[in-house]
């Protein structure tokens, strides 16, 4: 039975200086920063470790940058763990799903980069034309929230389009019909949060960057996965290279189903969950839809001493500390 399952952030989960530590410490990590400007035509580097903010939460430079800093932690934790002995699934939120494929080498990091660089450029032309927001519903279950986004379409498009974990549903759609959703959601006393993003993401809005993004993805191979994926449209476990490029389209503008993938690996034997990447934001949610679950995450040196402790003393399942020289 499959033990363990990394989990790989979307955007959200930015911060100024993550991965700096991994760069001062692993060369194989330093490689990955330094060949990442000449893909990306600037220095993305520099504004991951030295900001300004303002930079780092543009969706063109937020999804580069997190997709490079998941890329390199993933590097330590391949490093330090005998990967090819683990029984694992893998799963990114949303834009982690890219992070999640070249980590099973679907693709290879310059091809990730390449689509994500591409991704967010259609995902940012496509919000400029369609506007909107996204706002998280909380103490709410999935048919109230459904419930009011049909009221709330008397006002414009509005949809459910990230099912996190029990009571923590986000909305997209257009601004009026967002607001209008919101007032709703008040009303049944549920807390609301407007996320910091620049679009109507996961809607029927993106179509568009859907239909750019499938015209891009025929320039790539897509091979079989090394460990299996479990895919953010369906909540399902997939291998086919060709499965996953077509999920990546109707990824854009389909809900992500966070909660039922997570309960998916529930029910392949999952009992440790990984996150690989910057900041907690999935290690809490895995809590709260099972607070049973054993939750690491690897993002720097302090919580990756963490996690080889743990497997040190064998309490994390099949996962195995690398020899060291």
């Amino acid at each position: 039975m499959v033990k363990i399952a990394l989990l790989f952030p979307g955007q959200g989960s930015q911060y100024i200086g993550m991965g700096k530590e991994f760069f001062e410490k692993y060369e194989e990590v330093k490689r990955i920063f330094n060949q990442v400007n000449e893909i990306m035509g600037y220095d993305l580097k520099k504004i991951i470790f030295e900001g300004p903010e303002n930079s780092l939460k543009q969706t063109e430079i937020t999804q580069p940058a997190i997709f490079v800093t998941n890329f390199a932690c993933f590097k330590v934790f391949a490093i330090n763990y005998q990967l090819s002995t683990m029984d694992c699934l893998c799963a990114g939120h949303s834009l982690g799903e890219y992070s999640a494929l070249v980590a099973c080498r679907v693709l290879s990091f310059e091809e990730g980069l390449q689509l994500v660089k591409k991704r967010a450029e259609f995902i940012q032309e496509t919000s400029k034309k369609k506007p909107g927001k996204m706002a998280a519903i909380l103490g709410l279950n999935k048919e109230k929230i459904e419930g009011i986004c049909s009221l709330a379409k008397s006002r414009g498009i509005v949809e459910a389009a990230n099912f996190n974990c029990p009571g923590q549903i986000v909305i997209s759609g257009e601004n009026g019909a967002v607001d209008y959703a919101l007032d709703l959601a008040k009303e049944e006393k549920a807390k609301v949060v407007l996320l910091k993003v620049s679009g109507p993401f996961h809607s029927s809005l993106m179509k568009e960057a859907g239909e750019k993004m499938a015209k891009e993805l025929k320039n790539y191979q897509f091979h079989d996965t090394l460990l299996p994926v479990v895919t953010n449209c369906d909540a399902e476990i997939t291998i086919s290279g060709n499965e996953i490029k077509e999920k990546l389209v109707k990824q854009i503008y389909h809900p992500v189903l966070w909660e039922e993938t997570i309960r998916k690996m529930f029910n392949q034997g999952v009992n440790t969950f990984i996150e690989i990447g910057p900041g907690k934001v999935l290690s809490g949610l895995v809590k709260r839809i099972n607070e049973s679950a054993k939750v690491l995450n690897i993002e720097n040196e302090e919580s990756l001493n963490i996690c080889l402790n743990q497997s040190s003393s064998g309490s994390i399942g099949e996962l195995k500390c690398a020899k060291k020289n």
